[in-house]
């Protein structure tokens, strides 16, 4: 391009300076420039999707950055007014602002618990809409809302959530919604199951067991202890937790003693042989050796008497169902896609201070901590 501004340059040197010849000149560089420019933007776009399907924003953010290297706009107006590569970073940085709200991923949550907020979503994933079209298509599904309606209560919380931006009037899917589109499908039916308006302890509870079943007691420890209780009932109401059907019971184990020290009847030799290592409740017990429960009790109270066998309390504890592990999951990968976001965000924004996206579960720790 700078050999052509050159010979131009020569050209417009041999010629007398009219303002005619000035201005057919000047035309035609811009027309050069803006061909050149727009055949390399549609090249840029076409890079920004094949790296938004890739799996990670790191990778995406590289893209930009060699494209940027091999691109030497003429002006930085070009640059913002042209280029979707400038449009997007220009959308982290406000992503950025967003993510450094403690609140961010509560405020998230929240908004996806709302199923005429994901039908508008869907809308303008599709494309650009004005509130006029929205109100249409609302209409068009059964839905008659107010423009200024649509605007308060459902278009507002998606821009704060940073999953819709506004341009000229018209809405349209940021790129963070792009990506957490394939997640959030399953939001639908999350409305009718966890709270819309909440300090998402629920979503709390449901992290913590995806790891293993946890007692009442560990509960506390993330969430405050005057919510444990309704949390936990809320969540076996709607079939996502499951618990021991008795409340805290005892577990029993066999000593280190010797057993061959003692004399058994045969009945209290198999029940003590199917005593396993990590302990039985006398209901299991039960079943296991095909005895009355009655029975079983009266066996374990002689082992006992012969220093054969222990007890130990063991507190109720809390299980995930299957329903319960699918939308755990699906709660855990739209946390991690948001810390990644937001140490994308981070990046582009060229902000060195490491800064830390409160999750639900962490949020609850720090309070926690404050308590103590």
């Amino acid at each position: 391009m700078a050999y052509h501004y050159d010979v131009w340059h020569d050209e417009l040197a041999k010629k007398p300076t009219s303002k005619r010849n000035l201005s057919f000149l000047l035309t035609t560089v811009m027309t050069y420039v803006g061909s050149v420019h727009g055949m390399k933007i549609g090249d840029y776009q076409a890079q920004i999707q094949e790296a938004q399907e890739k799996a990670s924003l790191a990778d995406t953010v590289k893209e930009w950055q060699e494209t940027c290297k091999n691109c030497n706009p003429l002006t930085p107006v070009t640059c913002m007014s042209g280029c979707k590569i400038w449009k997007q970073k220009s959308e982290f940085r406000k992503l950025y602002t967003k993510m450094k709200n403690p609140r961010f991923m509560i405020n998230l949550l929240n908004t996806l618990k709302n199923d005429r907020r994901l039908q508008i979503l869907k809308m303008i994933s599709e494309g650009h809409h004005s509130i006029p079209r929205l109100q249409q298509e609302l209409k068009n599904r059964g839905y008659h809302h107010s423009q200024q309606t649509i605007a308060e209560e459902y278009l507002t919380p998606l821009i704060e959530a940073g999953l819709v931006e506004e341009n000229q009037n018209r809405y349209y899917a940021t790129a963070f919604e792009c990506r957490l589109d394939k997640m959030i499908k399953a939001f639908s039916d999350v409305e009718n199951i966890l709270p819309p308006h909440s300090e998402c302890y629920e979503e709390t509870a449901l992290d913590m067991l995806l790891e293993k079943p946890k007692t009442y007691e560990d509960f506390e420890d993330m969430i405050p202890a005057k919510s444990v209780a309704r949390v936990l009932s809320r969540l076996q109401k709607v079939k996502l937790v499951e618990t021991t059907k008795e409340n805290d019971y005892i577990i029993y184990f066999q000593t280190k003693r010797d057993p061959s020290n003692s004399k058994f009847s045969p009945t209290e030799k198999r029940v003590y042989e199917n005593i396993s290592i990590d302990g039985v409740s006398a209901r299991k017990l039960a079943e296991k050796t095909n005895i009355s429960l009655r029975r079983t009790y009266k066996y374990l109270r002689r082992l006992k008497g012969k220093k054969l066998v222990f007890t130990r309390k063991r507190p109720k504890s809390y299980a995930l169902t299957a329903k319960g592990i699918e939308i755990a999951k699906m709660l855990k990968e739209i946390r991690n896609l948001t810390l990644e976001t937001s140490a994308t965000a981070s990046h582009i924004s060229n902000n060195n201070e490491s800064h830390e996206i409160l999750m639900v579960a962490t949020s609850q720790t720090k309070l926690k901590g404050d308590r103590k």
